[in-house]
């Protein structure tokens, strides 16, 4: 559940989840084995954010799940949240022993 008062308007969170999922999705998908708890997931699209987390809906098993992986910090500018995906992606290569991409 979004929490109250998060700095981040409608349009800003549509804008980086069609981001996200149009041109990061298997980062996402990443980002929720290693960090979101769902090591077996098949598919992963971000569904929102808030100050405190991002939102996601994993496949597991043929059913969607609702995934909430919190930032390391809360977030209260735009240009944050770019930072703590990165962040995240990194964090998930490493627990994975996936190599990252060179243009994070």
């Amino acid at each position: 559940m979004p929490s109250e008062g998060s700095p981040f308007a409608p349009e800003v969170v549509r804008a980086v989840t069609a981001h996200m999922n149009d041109d990061h999705a298997e980062d996402t998908l990443l980002i929720c084995r290693a960090l979101g708890g769902v090591p077996e997931a098949s598919a992963a699209r971000m569904t929102g954010l808030d100050d405190v987390a991002g939102e996601y809906a994993a496949t597991v098993d043929g059913e969607e799940v609702r995934v909430r992986i919190p930032w390391a910090h809360r977030l209260t500018e735009r240009g944050e949240i770019r930072r703590e995906v990165v962040r995240m992606y990194g964090e998930a290569c490493e627990k994975l022993g996936v190599r990252p991409r060179a243009e994070h």
